[in-house]
């Protein structure tokens, strides 16, 4: 009774297909890995410690000795950086994972009993999206304080209201579906029917914007890190790096240029790999 219908996740031949049409596709799926395999092996790459201070070296451009240069404290900057793409990483991905279960939980519930109730969800949603998500960030990490484990949860926050309002629009278009109704004659519960006959039928939009959105996420984390809200130093973060750098950004450049170019190619990299999911999931070109 829980079939899938059209919109149901794309199978390994959608995305094949989706990959072959958006040859950009395959540019941003090797940016990922790289990027990744360079955040699991950190310890095997950094040249040096990315902690460690050697005043006599400070700011020296980049060189054969120091690839990207050195910090204001003499830290090597790709070294930084590379244990920086862990930080980031980490960041975006549990965020966006808690966001999108707690979001499409409340999306989907706010669909499937309509009324007040949903009336009641989307407009607290509409409250939170009317903040810039910058700025609604900046206000929770602020109130939690700066940890790893604050800024994981200020980013989620943020993002919980634009999963709910994907999840809840397929909801209310599949609860009147055929096979929705025949599970209900069956005597299944709303618990059931949401989980078993709703989710597997919608959570492929919800994962194509998640790619999206953990893009947004790492931006995120970068700002909040900029501004002094993200992980305390001296844990190296590609936002802290910036905001060094910027600070002396007329006697070394290098110290802001490399972890923006970071978190350009990262989100990026994220970008077109949601192309390509969406193009995977979208029923007319599975129909080609």
């Amino acid at each position: 009774m829980g079939a899938a219908v059209s919109s149901s996740p794309a199978r390994p031949g959608g995305l094949w297909l989706a990959f072959s049409k958006n040859r950009l596709s395959w540019v941003g799926l090797a940016l990922l890995a790289i990027i990744i395999i360079v955040a699991i092996f950190a310890p095997l790459i950094a040249p040096y410690d990315p902690l460690e201070q050697n005043i006599v070296a400070r700011l020296e451009p980049p060189s054969a000795e120091f690839l990207l240069g050195t910090d204001s404290y003499g830290r090597d900057v790709l070294s930084r950086l590379i244990y920086g793409t862990r930080i980031s990483l980490t960041v975006g991905f549990i965020a966006i994972l808690i966001a999108m279960t707690i979001g499409s939980m409340i999306g989907i519930l706010a669909g499937y009993v309509g009324g007040v109730f949903d009336q009641i969800v989307m407009g607290l949603l509409d409250v939170m999206l009317s903040f810039p998500t910058l700025l609604l960030g900046l206000m929770i990490a602020a109130m939690l304080g700066a940890s790893l484990e604050n800024l994981i949860i200020a980013i989620a926050i943020t993002e919980i209201a634009p999963f709910a309002r994907i999840a809840r629009a397929p909801t209310i278009s599949l609860k009147q579906r055929d096979f929705v109704e025949a599970g209900r004659a069956l005597g299944f519960g709303p618990v059931r029917i949401m989980g078993v006959h709703i989710l597997p039928n919608m959570i492929s939009d919800v994962v194509v914007m998640s790619s999206l959105w953990m893009a947004s996420a790492i931006r995120t984390e970068a700002s909040l890190s900029f501004i002094g809200l993200g992980v305390p130093p001296p844990t190296p973060t590609w936002g802290s790096m910036i905001r060094e750098g910027f600070e002396n950004i007329l006697d070394a450049w290098w110290l802001a240029v490399f972890p923006s170019l970071a978190i350009l190619l990262t989100v990026l990299a994220l970008n077109l790999l949601g192309d390509a999911l969406r193009d995977a999931i979208d029923p007319k070109l599975r129909a080609e």
